[in-house]
This record gives C-alpha cells, sequence and structure tokens, in this order.
C-alpha cells in the first residue's frame, strides 16, 4: 500500500468533512487546497515510480485488516455495496461515475485510488459514508487511509439514461470490461508469470491507480495503474472507449527485478467446463457451460487458426509459435441460448477478448493452459503472448495493445469458420460399434463467407488435414444445408502414449475458404 504523507493525509482529512452527493466536490475541494504540482500528472510520473520501485525489495507482507474486515464470509462481503449516491466523477459533468470495492474477504491487500483533476492527483480517503453495510457491523472507526480493493466504471452504455457497469479492476491485476448487451464472464490481467512453469505461479498485483476527470464530451476514460510482484514492477495507462464492442488501448512499461523465463503478456483468464467437443458424466439439464469455447489468433504470416477449449484431466499446455503475431483472443463463439439453457449465468451473452499488438513483438508464442476444473467456479484457462527471450532486471520493457470485447459472430475475418466440434470412435461399416480406443473420428462443421455458395457443388470444397504424430485413416466432407456450410471428418489412429495435434482446413482449387481448425489428442 501506498502511505500517504502528511500533506496528503492533511488533504484527505479535508475532503472526509466536506463529502457530497457523488463525492465529486470532496475532492475538487481537496485538490484546490494543495500545493500546485509543477507539471500535470501523466503517464511518465506512474513510469518513473515504477522504476523507483523496482530498486527496493518487495514487499510481501500486509498489515491485517481491522476487525471485522479480516474475517467477512462470501456472504458477508457481497452485504456490503457502494451508495450509487455517492460515486466520484460527477463534478466534470462527464459521462462516467466512479464506485470503490471496499477491504474483505479474499481482498486483503489494499490498493489506492487517486482522481486527477486539472493535472493534480488526489488520493480518494476511506469513509464509512460511503457503503451500505447491510447486515455486518463496524463498530470502530476505520482509518482515513484504510483504501479500497480496487473500483469499477459507470456508463450509458446500454441506454443514454442510464448507468451500467463498463469496466472494473478487482483483485491482483485482474481487470474486467464489458460491451453493449454482453454479460461478465472471462477476465483479462496485467501481466501472468510462471503459468506454465514448474515453480508456484506468481501473481503481480496493481497497488495505485490513478483516473482521470472526464470532460463534459469525452468519449473516453483514461487510467493508470502501478503494478508490483516480487520479480516485476511496471507502468499501465488504460484508454477505455465504451462502445458495442468495447476497446481498451493499453500501454504498459515492465522493470524486471531479476530474470523471469516465463512471463505472459495480455494474459487472458476465463472458465470452460463442458462443451459439445469434450462433455462431462454430470447431472446438469445444461449441455454446455463455458465463458468461452475457442482459442482464436491470427498469425503474423495472416493465418487464422480456432483452437477448441478442453477441461482436460490433468493441465495440459499448448503453444503456437510466431513472430509478430497480428491478433488473438479467448472467444465465445456459440451466442446460442439453447445450448447454455442458464437464465441466471447468460453465457450466451458473455463476450470474447481480442488482443490486437500494437507494433512488433517478434519471436515468441502463443500459450494455451487449461487446468481440469471440476465445476464451473473456477477459471481453468489462461491464454497470453510469450516472449522468445525472457525479460532481464535493469531492462526496460514496453509493448502496447488494444483489446476488445468482441462477439462471436462479428465480422472477425473473412473465411468461414468451425463453429462445432464433435469426437466419438469411428463406426465401422454397416455396424454401430465402436473401434478401439486407439481410434478416434472428430466432426467439424463450417460456415459462414462463401461456404453457402458451394453448397450445392460439393464437389468444389477439399478438406486438407493433417497430423503431427499417427496416421489419418479417412476423411469425408459434406454439405450441411442446417448451418449452410459444410460438415468435415477425420478420423485418425495413434498408438497407446503417443499424442497428436490435428490441423485442418476447407479450400476451393487454390483459396482457402476457412480458419484452420487445430485440436490435441492424446491416447493414454
Amino acid at each position: 500500500m501506498t502511505h500517504l504523507s502528511r500533506r496528503a493525509l492533511l488533504q484527505s482529512l479535508l475532503a472526509a468533512t466536506a463529502l457530497s452527493a457523488w463525492g465529486g466536490d470532496a475532492l475538487a475541494q481537496a485538490q484546490q487546497s494543495a500545493v500546485p504540482a509543477p507539471n500535470p500528472f501523466r503517464f511518465e510520473d506512474v513510469v518513473r515510480r515504477a522504476r523507483e520501485l523496482s530498486g527496493a525489495p518487495f514487499e510481501a507482507s500486509t498489515a491485517q485488516l481491522p476487525e471485522p474486515l479480516n474475517r467477512l464470509s462470501f456472504d458477508d462481503y457481497r452485504d456490503i455495496r457502494f451508495r450509487p449516491d455517492k460515486a466520484l466523477l460527477a463534478t466534470g459533468n462527464g459521462p462516467f461515475r466512479m464506485q470503490l470495492f471496499h477491504l474483505g474477504f479474499l481482498y486483503q491487500r489494499p490498493v489506492t485510488v487517486n482522481v486527477i483533476r486539472d493535472g493534480v492527483p488526489t488520493p480518494i480517503p476511506y469513509q464509512r459514508e460511503l457503503f451500505d453495510y447491510g447486515r455486518n457491523k463496524i463498530e470502530k472507526p476505520l482509518p482515513v487511509n484504510l483504501g479500497f480493493a480496487g473500483f469499477r466504471l459507470h456508463y450509458p452504455l446500454n441506454n443514454p439514461k442510464v448507468l451500467d457497469e463498463l469496466i472494473a479492476f478487482l483483485g491482483a491485476s485482474y481487470f474486467r470490461f464489458l460491451g453493449r448487451d454482453q454479460k461478465y464472464g472471462l477476465s483479462a490481467r496485467g501481466l501472468a508469470i510462471n503459468v506454465e512453469g514448474g515453480e508456484q505461479e506468481e501473481f503481480p498485483h496493481f497497488r495505485e491507480f490513478w483516473v482521470e476527470m472526464p470532460k463534459p464530451d469525452s468519449d473516453r476514460a483514461t487510467i493508470f495503474a502501478l503494478l508490483d510482484s516480487p520479480s516485476v514492477t511496471g507502468a499501465y495507462r488504460f484508454e477505455v472507449y465504451p462502445s458495442r464492442e468495447t476497446t481498451l488501448d493499453v500501454t504498459a512499461t515492465l522493470f524486471p527485478r531479476q530474470k523471469i523465463e516465463n512471463v505472459g503478456l495480455a494474459p487472458l483468464t476465463s472458465m470452460f467446463f463442458e462443451g459439445e467437443n469434450d462433455r462431462k458424466t454430470t447431472d446438469d439439464y445444461r449441455m454446455e457451460v463455458h465463458d468461452s469455447d475457442g482459442l482464436l489468433m491470427q498469425s503474423g504470416a495472416g493465418e487464422w487458426i480456432w483452437r477448441p477449449l478442453r477441461n482436460p484431466g490433468v493441465k495440459k499446455i499448448s503453444s503456437f509459435s510466431d513472430k509478430n503475431p497480428r491478433g488473438f483472443g479467448l472467444m465465445q463463439r456459440d451466442r446460442v441460448f439453447e445450448n447454455y439453457q442458464d437464465l441466471e449465468a447468460s453465457y450466451h451473452q458473455r463476450p470474447g477478448y481480442w488482443v490486437e499488438p500494437v507494433g512488433e513483438w517478434g519471436e515468441g508464442w502463443v500459450e494455451l493452459a487449461e487446468i481440469p476444473t471440476p465445476d464451473e467456479t473456477h477459471d481453468n484457462i489462461v491464454a497470453y503472448w510469450q516472449p522468445a527471450k525472457p525479460l532481464e532486471p535493469g531492462q526496460e520493457t514496453t509493448f502496447s495493445y488494444r483489446l476488445r470485447a468482441a462477439g462471436a459472430i462479428g465480422a472477425m475475418h473473412p473465411g468461414a469458420k468451425a463453429i462445432n466440434t464433435f469426437q466419438t470412435p469411428p463406426r465401422a461399416s454397416g455396424s454401430n460399434s465402436p473401434s478401439d480406443r486407439t481410434h478416434r473420428r472428430f466432426i467439424v462443421d463450417f460456415a459462414g463467407s462463401d461456404l453457402a455458395y458451394y453448397v450445392d457443388s460439393p464437389d468444389q470444397v477439399q478438406l486438407v488435414p493433417s497430423t503431427s504424430m499417427g496416421q489419418i485413416t479417412h476423411t469425408f466432407v459434406m454439405p450441411n444445408e442446417h448451418i449452410k456450410g459444410f460438415r468435415a471428418a477425420i478420423d485418425v489412429k495413434l498408438e497407446p502414449g503417443q499424442s497428436t495435434d490435428l490441423r485442418a482446413f476447407l479450400k476451393a482449387g487454390n483459396r482457402a475458404l476457412t480458419e484452420t481448425w487445430t485440436y490435441p489428442w492424446a491416447v493414454e
């Protein structure tokens, strides 16, 4: 936690006595009484803070929260709500409002949240008047420098007269954001460390935020963040553009404290419990349960690749080598409610997050981690870019990317898409008896783009399959009028203990009609 100076503490106390509706007047008064800064606060100031912080040892321990915050249950914590009439940023007459998250339950590490007004940053003081504690009893006064667990911004996203939650930063370096008509599902993170490696995963955290007071006609929100962990510090800038598919322009400058071999840039975290390609024997009325159903990539050479997600029996790591990738993301491609039948979770409305690098990211690979989960309460999917070269101490690294809350049916690319993946034992000729476990059939439905044009001329369409191991014993492709596309099947045979990566796409002549579908399979 960043400790308040004596001057900042006095400003905070002044703000505490003057808090009014929306919380903006208190900040304005505190900042008017502050000594004018020689220069407006900028991203370079956060970079300087991160650089200086990297030269000091990481402070792993944090002070225990006061009673009863240090022992709140999930239900206790959920009963603490920010009072909407105290939301900040209102005095700027802009379209954004800010609410704060209280400390407690899983969120034990305080963060400092500042508002930048006219170039001057002022920390928001903790006040119990900001929150409705529900059934919780907070008998003793809590310190003004207690801090918060995080914050969220609201914006008239779906209706010009209604403020909807737009983006939230809560826990470690996690954040989530929404486009129009979307529901929260997967999360993004500032940085991932040791997801794949044998060492324990490290979770960097944002320890301080600065939010600029938006102007009345502003179409964006600007957020700065200071990241810290045992291995690295970092300065982050987020430019948030609300829209049908809200976008974030992200710039990060990292300062490693030590050599980092396994670092994930632009990491995304999601949940996949089961889908049509990977069903579990559960007593559940829902056919599919997932926040995302596939990893989509566009390589530096321009190839589009779709990899359906799985819930494996043991942790699995898949890597896709590339140079200067054009994009990757975890997507929720299936948007059909009937496939989920979940009125509460609304899985069919959950967005995909698409990462589009800005500039050249060099050599490396998109890495996908699939971790077994017994239910839908755990985020078990992680995807990120792993640079080929490790981050070295004393070496400043800056990277930028655009992050978009995408709808899965949108025109992500011009080719047809793999919309269904099934697997089954191959059926023997004239019989329904399955073959042995070393033989498997994979069925892929492709739809969209020009495929409808070829449905009445299926002889023009060819399946191009390949396997990294084993033998492809049989294939076929046939029109699927129900989706105005084609169904392809690939029979593969492996020896016990072998594993393979399958790939397939459809073409007409020399022209690829679809993205490349890829899927791993092993005989264990």
